[in-house]
């Protein structure tokens, strides 16, 4: 197979592992003040090989997949191409794979790729490194000497599904990597390990709700340190019983990424953003905002006394615009006026404060025309695409 080939099928391979330079959405959709990122780098994905001998059926790579057209790299060839598509966007490189004949042969290719990158080629750029399922830990340490940063992908919202629909993976053979990962980066911290990990959650591979999802990623958050946990929206690639026949839309990614921001940076709880008895997020209404039309007894509260934490909470103030308010507060009263020189947005925020006692919205919490004046109806599902 000539390179061009290889390199066709490489990229083709490579778009349905999710990292972080993929991660770029409007989340301040209804003004929910959630974290809005920046736009991304692309950071090149090279991928050793689709060739794989596991057959999780939700994967392109499957065994069984008699479509596949095969390629391998081996770590020569694929660390130059690694480098030449590092050296032509300044971003960084993602070096990941399907199981090529076992994980432990599999991550000994991918640590071999490591050293060639950083040795032959003396690249000591940012470097991302995947981890495949079940591998030895002597190997973990391996990439994690040479990485910047390493993952573990969980794929799966509930570990039956390891028994149906990806036979050769298990609960075990993920959460043991991604453990031995959280330990090594505290114990060798200060050393050239690794500085983080991340993992990737897909989205409605199980008809699974909101609410499952979005606890066991609070869950690896709390045990695992994970710097993030990336979501794809599944999207059947074989007819089979064992899975949902449609898509999964995008919109409902996209609110999974703000309720993951609202996890990580706001202080806010599994069990607050999706209770047993609202257990999937909303399309018109952002988690945020969700939450607030939820507690309307907090509101409205005053700018001028409100703590941090509940600034938080107010749909439309973000970490950085409560940082601000605090901040103004040490010399004088916040006003409407003051709140937009700090260029903080009033459409919805404005529903649940006041200023100095006085409030200057309508409808008042607990009007039921709050949520229509609230709701992101207008948009369309494929405005909550990736921009």
């Amino acid at each position: 197979m000539h390179l061009q080939d290889k390199v066709w099928l490489m990229v083709n391979s490579a778009r349905f592992d999710v990292s972080e330079e993929d991660v770029f959405f409007e989340s301040n959709l209804s003004g929910g003040g959630c974290a809005k990122l920046p736009p991304p780098n692309k950071v090149p994905k090279v991928f050793m090989t689709n060739e794989c001998a596991f057959n999780c059926q939700y994967c392109t790579c499957r065994r069984s997949n008699e479509e596949r057209r095969n390629f391998v790299l081996p770590p020569k060839e694929l660390a130059d191409i690694a480098v030449k598509g590092a050296a032509a966007n300044a971003a960084g490189i993602f070096l990941t794979s399907a199981v090529y004949k076992s994980p432990d042969y599999t991550q000994e290719l991918i640590n071999r790729t490591l050293l060639e990158i950083r040795g032959s080629h003396g690249y000591k750029g940012y470097l991302h490194a995947k981890i495949m399922p079940g591998v030895d830990e002597r190997l973990i340490y391996e990439a994690g000497l040479l990485a910047d940063r390493l993952s573990v992908n969980i794929e799966l919202p509930h570990s039956s599904g390891y028994q149906t629909i990806a036979r050769q993976k298990s609960r075990e053979n993920i959460l043991r990597p991604m453990g031995a990962i959280s330990r090594m980066i505290r114990d060798l911290n200060g050393t050239q390990f690794a500085r983080s990990q991340i993992t990737q959650l897909m989205v409605g591979t199980m008809d699974e709700d909101d609410r499952t999802i979005i606890t066991l990623s609070e869950a690896m958050y709390k045990k695992y340190g994970l710097k993030r946990v990336y979501y794809s929206a599944f999207w059947p690639v074989q007819a089979t019983s064992a899975l949902p026949e449609n898509n999964t839309p995008i919109w409902r990614r996209n609110r999974l990424y703000q309720a993951d921001r609202l996890l990580a940076l706001y202080g806010m709880t599994a069990e607050e953003l999706a209770p047993g008895n609202t257990p999937f997020l909303e399309h018109d209404i952002d988690p945020k905002t969700a939450w607030a039309l939820r507690n309307l007894q907090l509101f409205p509260i005053e700018i001028n006394k409100a703590d941090y934490e509940m600034l938080l909470r107010v749909p439309g103030i973000g970490v950085t615009g409560a940082k601000r308010i605090i901040q103004a507060r040490r010399y004088g009263r916040v006003t409407p006026e003051i709140l937009k020189k700090m260029r903080v947005s009033l459409k919805n925020s404005r529903y649940f404060l006041t200023f100095s006692g006085k409030y200057y919205a309508s409808p008042a919490p607990g009007n039921e025309m709050l949520r229509a004046r609230l709701s992101s109806v207008a948009v369309r599902p494929e405005q909550l695409s990736y921009l």
